[in-house]
C-alpha cells in the first residue's frame, strides 16, 4: 500500500513502508506552499526552479535527476530520457519520465513531458498502475495531448498536474479542459490517494487530488 499527497504543481509524496518520495520540488515562487516535507527519495525530471527545488525537501534525501535505474531502499526507479518540447529538447531542453516501482504498484511521473510519446518509449513503460500526466499545456502537453498519452500508456489510475489552480502563478490551462477531454461531467477533489496493488481498477480511473502543504 502506497498512499499519494499532492503537494502542489508536479509535486507529490509517494509513502509506503520502506521510503517516502517526493517528486519535483518547486520554488516558493511558483505560488504553492511546498511547506518543507521530509524525504529518502528526490526525483527531478528536469533542471528548471518549478521542479528542481531539492533544497526545499528535509532530511538527507537522495536525488535522482536523470535516466538509468536506481535501487533505494527497496524502491527501483527507472529513468527514461525524453523532451520538454517537440523539437528534441531545442526549445525547453531535456525531460526525464520516472518509473517507480514500490509497494508493489508502478508509478509513472511524466515530468515536464513536451509531446506524445514515440512506440519505443510506450514499450518501455509497460503495466503503469498510477500515471502522473501534466495537462495545463504552455509549458508541456495539454489537455489533448494528455488524454493521447493516456491511451498509449493504458494505466489504472491517473492523476492529473502541472494544471492552473488558485495557488499557481504560471499561465496554464486549468482542470476543466482535462475533464472535458477524459468525459468527466462531475468531479470531487479528494486529500490523498490510498493505492493498494491488490485493488486497482480493472478500467482507467482519473483521480484530481486537492493541493495540501506537505
Amino acid at each position: 500500500m502506497a498512499d499519494v499527497t499532492w503537494l502542489g504543481h508536479s509535486c507529490f509524496r509517494l509513502k509506503g513502508k520502506e521510503a517516502t518520495i517526493i517528486t519535483d520540488p518547486y520554488d516558493p515562487s511558483v505560488g504553492y506552499d511546498l511547506g518543507r516535507p521530509k524525504a529518502d527519495i528526490v526525483t527531478v525530471s528536469h533542471g528548471h526552479y518549478d521542479h528542481n527545488f531539492v533544497q526545499g525537501v528535509k532530511g538527507e534525501p537522495r536525488v535522482v535527476d536523470g535516466p538509468g535505474e536506481y535501487e533505494i531502499s527497496d524502491v527501483l526507479i527507472t529513468g527514461i530520457r525524453t523532451y520538454h518540447d517537440e523539437e528534441n529538447g531545442g526549445k525547453r531542453g531535456k525531460n526525464t519520465i520516472y518509473l517507480i516501482e514500490m509497494e508493489g504498484i508502478t508509478f509513472c511521473h511524466l515530468g515536464d513531458l513536451g509531446h506524445v510519446l514515440t512506440t519505443e518509449q510506450v514499450e518501455s513503460m509497460d503495466k503503469v498502475d498510477v500515471l502522473f500526466v501534466p495537462v495545463g499545456g504552455t509549458f508541456t502537453i495539454d489537455a489533448a495531448q494528455a488524454a493521447e498519452v493516456i491511451s498509449e500508456i493504458e494505466p489504472r489510475v491517473v492523476v492529473p498536474m502541472h494544471y492552473k489552480t488558485a495557488a499557481s502563478k504560471l499561465p496554464l490551462d486549468p482542470i476543466d479542459k482535462f475533464a472535458k477531454e477524459m468525459g468527466l461531467k462531475t468531479w470531487e477533489p479528494v486529500d490523498r490517494l490510498t493505492v493498494k496493488a491488490n485493488s486497482l481498477p480493472e478500467e482507467t480511473q482519473v483521480v484530481i487530488l486537492d493541493y495540501r502543504s506537505g
